[in-house]
């Protein structure tokens, strides 16, 4: 079986290698309900498939009027909204959806990174005996599972490491992890272990054996997931449009349009923001998955609708690899002031948080220095070397969109869970949550969805088990085909084309990156001598740039370092520095001119110009100069 994958795998990649696109499927963009679900498993698994370029989705979006409208029209391309639009064309449903920036570009691509049922609310649920928040861990442990299950290639687990300090935190912290392995019953990952002092300085060599005048008596390791965020959600979006829903990034929702008898919203109106254009989309129903801007959806509908969201604010900074052993985070439930603070190896570097603040609402939110230096401070109480402010390579904010249930008499109690409502004829809204529940919070609102338009699906939810592109075949040894049958074809600096060897490093990313689809980019690297990496000392190919134009709607340099690759959030002055070859490369792809290209040189400067590296931020050298 594995091998007959690869064969087609590498009749596939065939075609990239005279440097051609992928043949377009010739399936309409907007799924039909009589549409089989062994075929649509079977297009998101084919090596030859491609999604449909965005001037077909966007078509598909104008082609609905009021005697044929979509079925389901989704405002918001992060988690949520992509996994609505999936949900909804693996139904048989008739789906396009419209985000104003990028796929990801907001909450869903500022995370902690982190696929976790909640260890908090276990405790919470233990001591306040609290079945609402026990229900949202057995939930959450479930999704944690399967949300791994299909996106191997992006997901895994990761052992978390608990310092404790005295024998009553060993024995309070193996109790309670020891529950969280119970409630997890055969959705566990592994099973959380004790370590001696000596055990566990083995296993995280940074890890201090003396804190606030307390000796390390051991560590607590238990195991939850991790992601790559932005790309599980790219994933998301593109696994959607093979599925055959119309999803168009950088498109905005400006006005709602109505059923002038009944007042029933039946669609909006779109604007094209990389063209200007206008255009109508008619749909039975409307859900609004705008994360934290939902009540700005609601207002446009809606001038007295009462408020959904609290924003909270999470900062996270991103530090060397030396900070952190590579497969080992920490985690400590409590610093002195009570907060969370954890440090994980992440794509080769460490990130560390979190902060948990009262926030506005703001498209490019960003850190506070005292935020960045308290997360300095509360990591450097549990580690033998320097923590140094210069060392932070980039630092940014992310907005939590903690939900208010509107048709509640009391918003006292703000919830960690999700909310849909229906407080509008034909608008749904689905807001709240986390980012390891989004296909069960995607599949709440797509039921929601079908009650109010009346609607007609060919099945029940079916992705619970749907793994999404990139997944259907791949295994952790699938890097080493890539690092055996490919070379990197680099133009130097004289213009001479000259091979390199596909990497240990530039393989795996590849494979991790893109799955079973890594043999693509590979043969572009290879073929179209885009083999040179974007940034020193990052496995990242130029390669990489055009792939993403071509197949996964890529329309920006902002959309590459921030959501394709990782460069913005991984290392700012290094992303910095690719800018101007990646615009090149798009420029290529998608025929800009010099404005256009100057244009997107100031816009990408200005997005990084919110990541505050060591270098971009103005910080006084105190503590952790």
């Amino acid at each position: 079986m594995a091998a007959s994958i690869r064969l087609r795998r590498l009749g596939a990649v065939a075609a990239v290698a005279g440097g051609s696109y992928f043949t377009v499927l010739s399936n309409p963009p907007i799924a039909a309900s009589d549409r089989g679900l062994t075929d649509v498993k079977q297009r998101i698994a084919d090596p030859y498939a491609t999604v449909p370029s965005r001037d077909v989705q966007e078509s598909a979006l104008i082609g609905s009027s009021a005697a044929n409208p979509l079925d389901i029209l989704v405002i918001g391309g992060g988690a949520t909204g992509c996994g609505v639009a999936l949900d909804a064309a693996t139904r048989g449903l008739r789906v396009g959806l419209a985000e104003r920036e990028d796929f990801s570009s907001g909450t869903s691509s500022r995370s902690t990174k982190l696929i976790h049922g909640g260890v908090r609310y276990l405790e919470k649920a233990v001591f306040n005996l609290d079945y609402g928040q026990l229900k949202l861990v057995f939930h959450a442990l479930e999704e944690r599972k399967q949300v791994i299950q299909n996106a191997p290639h992006l997901c895994n687990a990761l052992p978390c490491m608990t310092p404790c300090f005295s024998w009553f935190e060993a024995v309070y912290y193996w109790m309670g992890l020891k529950m969280y392995d119970l409630v997890a019953g055969r959705h566990l990952l592994h099973l959380s272990r004790y370590y001696s002092a000596q055990e566990s300085v083995e296993l995280f060599p940074t890890l201090a054996r003396k804190g606030n005048d307390r000796s390390l008596k051991g560590t607590v390791v238990y195991y939850d997931g991790q992601m790559n965020d932005s790309r599980l959600n790219v994933a998301l979006a593109c696994t959607a449009a093979l599925a055959g829903a119309a999803v168009v990034n950088h498109a905005e929702v400006i006005s709602f349009l109505r059923d002038d008898g009944t007042g029933r919203i039946i669609g909006a109106r779109i604007r094209n923001n990389l063209s200007g254009n206008e255009f109508d989309t008619y749909a039975k129903v409307v859900v609004n998955a705008a994360g934290p801007f939902c009540d700005s959806v609601r207002l446009m509908a809606d001038k007295e609708a009462k408020k959904m969201i609290c924003p909270s604010s999470g900062v996270h900074i991103v530090l060397p690899d030396y900070y952190s052993p590579e497969g080992m985070g920490l985690i400590v439930p409590k610093t002195k002031d009570g907060r969370v603070i954890f440090m994980l190896p992440w794509l080769g570097r460490t990130v560390a948080g979190t902060t948990d603040s009262n926030t506005s609402i703001t498209m490019l939110p960003e850190p506070h220095e005292d935020e960045i230096e308290f997360i300095l401070d509360a990591i450097s109480d549990y580690l033998n070397v320097k923590v140094r402010r210069t060392d932070v390579l980039s630092a940014w904010s992310g907005i939590r969109p903690l939900a208010v249930d509107p048709r509640a008499k009391s918003t006292e109690n703000i919830s960690r869970d999700h909310v849909v409502c229906e407080d509008l004829p034909g608008l749904v809204t689905i807001t709240g949550g986390k980012w390891t529940t989004y296909r069960s919070m995607a599949e709440d609102a797509v039921n929601v969805a079908i009650g109010s338009g009346k609607l007609s699906p060919a099945s029940k939810c079916v992705t619970y088990n749907l793994q999404l592109i990139g997944a259907d075949g791949w295994d952790p040894a699938s890097f080493t085909v890539l690092a055996q049958q490919y070379v990197r074809m680099k133009t130097s600096y004289g213009g001479k084309v000259v091979p390199g060897a596909m990497d240990t490093a530039a393989a795996k990313h590849l494979s991790h990156a893109y799955g079973t689809f890594a043999e693509r980019v590979a043969a572009i690297a290879q073929n179209e001598n885009l083999g040179k990496r974007l940034a020193h000392g990052y496995p990242i190919l130029e390669a990489e740039v055009a792939y993403c134009a071509r197949h996964e709607y890529c329309e920006s340099a902002v959309d590459f370092i921030a959501r394709r690759s990782r460069l913005a959030f991984l290392d700012t002055d290094a992303a910095r520095r690719a800018v101007p070859r990646i615009i090149e490369i798009l420029a290529s792809e998608h025929k800009w001119d010099e404005p256009r290209q100057k244009q997107e040189l100031q816009k990408a400067q200005e997005f990084l110009e919110t990541f505050k590296s060591s270098r971009n931020a103005q910080f006084h050298d105190g503590k952790h100069k």
